[in-house]
């Protein structure tokens, strides 16, 4: 296969000029947005979806339009995946190397589901629980191990895997989630050990309350208002916020970060 494999130095202006990144479930959300900012700082961005094609095509067309670069070439991709499929998860990387004639240099998880219904452990169902799991920890298994393999290395290699500020606030109606996430959390520690020596980094960010259609899921008014109030500033968090330090990590700029649980939450109580 033909292209860059290794770190090209990048401008000051773009730091993530001639990268290549995927981020799963990034036709909305907290993926969207990161998708969007990773994009901004040049990076050439595959949008993995797993059913919104809509959302996701006109995403990659939007970022294509707005490219600042000189090339002809697609800067943005949607690719629809399973991230609970390891056939479908290897083929998302296949296709992020053919499009860009390059290996992958940034890894991004945000693919998640949560069950809007907040159920207590004793009301949470089977068939609930093991969706969750299917999603959140299996998938973020099939596509670490498959970064893990597949992200160039010699320098500017990222994995970063979102999870949630939750899994330190234990709050109630959240065990299947937390319990999903932190299970992310302790494997992306020992992967960021396990990388030694190929300049591959992992780490995971892990929001508090965001303004996103999975956050007001299921959520009264009061609930969000008391979430809000258990906020030093007073807010709930944007997707920018999140955004915005993986676009950290993902420059040479967070090269010394490794094997960490970045909780970005505006100081929400936990």
């Amino acid at each position: 296969m033909a292209g860059n494999t290794g770190r090209e130095q990048p401008s000051a202006a773009l730091p993530l000029e001639s990268r290549v990144a995927i981020v799963t479930g990034a036709s909305r959300g907290i993926g969207r947005a990161i998708a969007i900012y990773l994009h901004s700082l040049g990076a050439r961005v595959v949008i993995n979806y797993a059913s919104n094609s809509t959302q996701a095509d006109l995403l990659a067309s939007e970022l294509n339009a707005s490219s600042t670069t000189s090339s002809h070439h697609p800067q943005a991709v949607a690719v629809k995946a399973d991230v609970s499929d390891p056939d479908q998860v290897k083929l998302l990387f296949d296709k992020a190397e053919q499009e860009f004639s390059s290996k992958v240099h940034i890894f991004v998880n945000s693919a998640g589901v949560l069950d809007p219904k907040y159920p207590s452990l004793s009301n949470t169902t089977v068939e609930d629980w093991d969706m969750t799991f299917n999603v959140n920890t299996r998938g973020a298994f099939l596509c670490c191990r498959e970064a893990v393999n597949r992200l160039a290395q010699g320098g500017g290699g990222r994995i970063i895997m979102i999870s949630t500020s939750v899994v330190g606030a234990l709050l109630p109606g959240y065990a299947a989630y937390a319990a999903s996430k932190a299970a992310v959390e302790t494997m992306t520690k020992i992967v960021a050990k396990e990388l030694k020596g190929t300049g591959i980094t992992a780490n995971c960010v892990a929001p508090g309350p965001i303004a996103t259609e999975l956050f007001f899921a299921g959520k009264t008014e009061e609930t969000v208002n008391r979430l809000v109030g258990a906020c030093p500033l007073g807010r709930l968090g944007e997707p920018k916020d999140v955004s915005q330090v993986v676009g950290f990590l993902a420059s040479d700029a967070g090269e010394w970060i490794n094997g960490q649980i970045i909780r970005v939450n505006g100081g929400f109580v936990v």
